[in-house]
């Protein structure tokens, strides 16, 4: 009974043991950090004396009653950051972003966290964001808007640098920071895109344009070969259908080029028999009539050129005489053809000497009248005016040249009279050839007499006396 007792108790100690065990050890989770107080206690990067143990990742012993033991989360946070900033062009603007941060791993940051955060670790965001909101206006102060667009890794890089520090007095480490949203209630962002957004609207349109017109050349070119394809194919029907017609056509007109062939292969046979009928006729013809006719005709012909070839043979003698005959009567001619062509040379030299020596002597005599002339004319006029005096007359009364019977009314006087008057036109000759000679100048005299009118003649008919007898009275009239 005894031994009962004693396992009993043993049991019972072990229990007892294992309970205090358990309620003495303390299992550090892997995203949690045990902070035991109540001992000094030295931790590795910690300086002596810190009045704590920090314990990660593994059990510990802690005694009830004589340390507290606290945990401090190593879980990840998160805080929303909107933030009203002025730019260093004086535009205000509103930043939104987002820090995802958490308490470091080492030792330090733990225990500064642990300093800060332990009991109110529901505030570590608020704190996050009071620090980041102030350090972003003071980083946005120095930055312009295009900086701010066109670099937002440059504005989360010296965020997260100006924080570090501090943040690392917090035992806190940023894992992410971003900028989600710059707002511009001013409309400048807006306005800084306009040119570059007209610009992609531009080149949108003419990308769309250019689109448009490569669709609209493929469609025509697809029309195109689709037009090309049909073409082709109406063109392959016809070509079909036109061997289709011929063949019918070659067998509708098979049975009447056969009746056709039949014919002219009956035609050529009567234009056989008609041809040997008609060479045996020829050939007839050839023995009863031609050959008799051709033996005639040869004799005729024969005896034509025999008779022919004695003309000919006479006619060449003749030819011979009279050629022999020819050759000298012609030298003759030629010799006195030479002679008479000499003569008549001699001749004309002759004549032409005798032609120019009278006009030279005409033309000095031409020079000579035309120097009297110029020194007396009257004397000139009156010489040649002597000289042609019998013309002058014999002018004068070629005006009773056609007067068959005159009656003269004072009988001998009248007949002085009128010859009187006929030689006194003489007289009136030499004032007129002065009167030209004066009008045409010195050469005048050079050129031939021009001869003077005769006197008008009036007639007058004194009525028939008999049948063969007119009376006709003339009166001459100077003028």
């Amino acid at each position: 009974m005894g031994i009962g007792i004693l396992a009993g108790a043993v049991v019972g100690s072990v229990v007892v043991l294992i309970v205090l065990f358990k309620m003495m050890w303390r299992v550090a989770e892997p995203n949690e950090a045990l902070i035991i107080s109540g001992s000094n206690h030295k931790n590795e990067g910690l300086g002596e004396g810190m009045g704590f143990r920090i314990v990660t990742g593994r059990g510990t012993l802690v005694l009830p009653g004589v340390q507290a033991v606290r945990k401090l989360s190593l879980d990840l946070n998160e805080t929303q950051l909107s933030v009203e900033c002025v730019t260093h062009q004086g535009i205000p603007l509103k930043v939104r972003g987002v820090v995802i941060f958490k308490v470091g791993d080492d030792f330090v940051s733990i225990a500064n966290a642990a300093r800060r955060f332990l009991d109110q670790q529901k505030l570590m965001s608020e704190r996050v964001h009071i620090v980041f909101a102030g350090h972003l206006r003071a980083i946005v102060g120095g930055l312009t808007v295009e900086d701010m667009i066109r670099d937002r890794e440059k504005l989360t890089g010296q965020a997260r640098s100006a924080c570090g520090t501090e943040m690392e007095k917090l035992g806190l480490i940023v894992d992410s920071l971003q900028i989600h949203e710059i707002e511009d209630p001013t409309g400048y962002i807006k306005n800084l895109a306009a040119p570059h957004a007209a610009a992609v609207q531009r080149d949108a349109r003419i990308a769309q344009a250019e689109a448009n017109r490569r669709a609209t050349e493929a469609e025509q070119q697809a029309a195109a070969r689709m037009s090309e394809a049909t073409r082709d194919s109406e063109i392959l029907q016809a070509g079909y259908q036109a061997e289709r017609d011929q063949a019918s056509a070659r067998s509708r007109q098979a049975g009447p080029l056969a009746e056709a062939a039949s014919r002219q292969e009956v035609v050529v046979q009567e234009t056989r028999v008609a041809e040997l009928e008609a060479q045996r006729k020829e050939q007839q013809l050839q023995a009863d009539v031609r050959k008799p006719a051709d033996a005639t005709a040869y004799e005729k012909r024969t005896l034509a050129e025999a008779e022919r070839d004695a003309r000919i043979s006479a006619a060449q003698a003749k030819a011979r005489e009279t050629e022999l005959a020819s050759a000298a009567t012609a030298t003759a001619t030629r010799v006195t053809g030479e002679a008479e062509a000499a003569a008549a040379h001699a001749k004309g030299l002759a004549v032409a000497e005798a032609t120019r020596a009278k006009g030279l002597a005409e033309a000095d005599a031409i020079k000579a009248r035309a120097a009297a002339l110029a020194e007396n004319q009257e004397a000139v006029v009156a010489q040649q005016l002597a000289e042609k005096w019998p013309e002058i007359v014999q002018a004068g009364a070629s005006a009773f040249g056609n007067v068959d019977q005159m009656v003269l009314l004072n009988g001998a006087d009248g007949m002085a009279d009128m010859f009187a008057k006929a030689l006194t036109m003489g007289g009136t000759g030499l004032g007129l050839a002065r009167q030209l000679l004066a009008s045409m100048g010195p050469d005048a005299a050079d050129r031939p007499a021009t001869p003077v009118p005769p006197a008008r003649a009036g007639a007058e008919s004194t009525g028939p006396r008999s049948p063969d007898e007119t009376v006709v009275r003339i009166s001459l009239e100077e003028e």
